[in-house]
C-alpha cells in the first residue's frame, strides 16, 4: 500500500512543479516585456519633453538672446526708462512691438506643431531696475513689464490666450544675474521667460 501510494503521489507531484515552472516562466516574460515596453514609453515621452522644451527657446536672435545659466530670455537692446517712470520711450515702442510678435508667433506654431499634445505656456514678462536709490523700484519694475503687456493689448499682439497665458512680475533690485556695480544700469531691462505647462505625452 505504502509502496503503491507513494508511486502515484510523485509523478504527481513532479508534474505540478513543472507546470509551476513553466507558469512562472510566462509570467517573467510578460512581466519582462511590460516593463521593457513601460520603459521605452517613458523614454520616447522624455524625449518628447525635452523636444519642446527646446522649441520654445526658438525665438530670432535679432531680439532676444537665451541665458543658458538662469533658463530665460533677455532682449537684445536694452529697454532704458527715465528714473522713477515706467513710461515707455518712442524709440523703443516699434522694438518691443516685434517682440511681441515674435513670441506671437512662436506660441501660434507651437500650438499648430503639438495640436495633439496636452501642452499649454506661460509667458512671463519680468521688469528689473537698476540700484539706483528710488525707493519703489519694486512696484516701479512691475509697472515697466505691466507697460509692455499693456503695448501689446493695444496693438493686438498678444499670445493665443487658448494656449498661452502672460504673466506680469517685478524683481526690482533683487533678482539672480544682475550685473555687477560698474555696469549696475543695465539692470534697468526686461526679461522673458516662456515656460511649458506639459499634460499628457501622447506617442504616435
Amino acid at each position: 500500500m505504502t509502496g503503491k501510494g507513494s508511486g502515484f503521489f510523485w509523478p504527481s507531484f513532479a508534474d505540478l512543479m513543472t507546470s509551476l515552472f513553466f507558469i512562472m516562466l510566462v509570467l517573467y516574460v510578460l512581466t519582462y516585456l511590460k516593463l521593457t515596453n513601460q520603459q521605452r514609453a517613458t523614454e520616447q515621452q522624455l524625449d518628447k519633453i525635452k523636444e519642446i522644451q527646446a522649441a520654445v527657446k526658438e525665438l530670432p536672435q535679432d531680439y532676444f538672446q537665451y541665458d543658458s545659466i538662469y533658463k530665460r530670455f533677455s532682449l537684445v537692446q536694452n529697454i532704458e526708462f527715465e528714473r522713477g517712470q515706467d513710461i515707455i520711450k518712442p524709440q523703443y515702442e516699434q522694438y518691443l512691438i516685434e517682440v511681441g510678435v515674435s513670441i506671437k508667433n512662436l506660441i501660434s506654431n507651437l500650438k499648430s506643431k503639438y495640436t495633439q499634445q496636452d501642452i499649454k505656456y506661460v509667458v512671463i514678462i519680468e521688469g528689473m531696475a537698476s540700484n539706483d536709490n528710488f525707493r519703489d523700484n519694486f512696484p516701479l519694475s512691475y509697472k515697466r513689464a505691466w507697460a509692455v503687456m499693456k503695448l501689446w493689448q493695444n496693438k493686438n499682439i498678444m499670445p493665443d490666450q487658448s494656449v498661452c497665458e502672460v504673466q506680469v512680475a517685478g524683481s526690482g533690485t533683487g533678482g539672480i544675474g544682475r550685473y555687477s556695480n560698474k555696469e549696475e544700469v543695465k539692470n534697468q531691462r526686461i526679461l522673458i521667460q516662456i515656460v511649458p505647462k506639459i499634460g499628457e505625452i501622447k506617442l504616435e
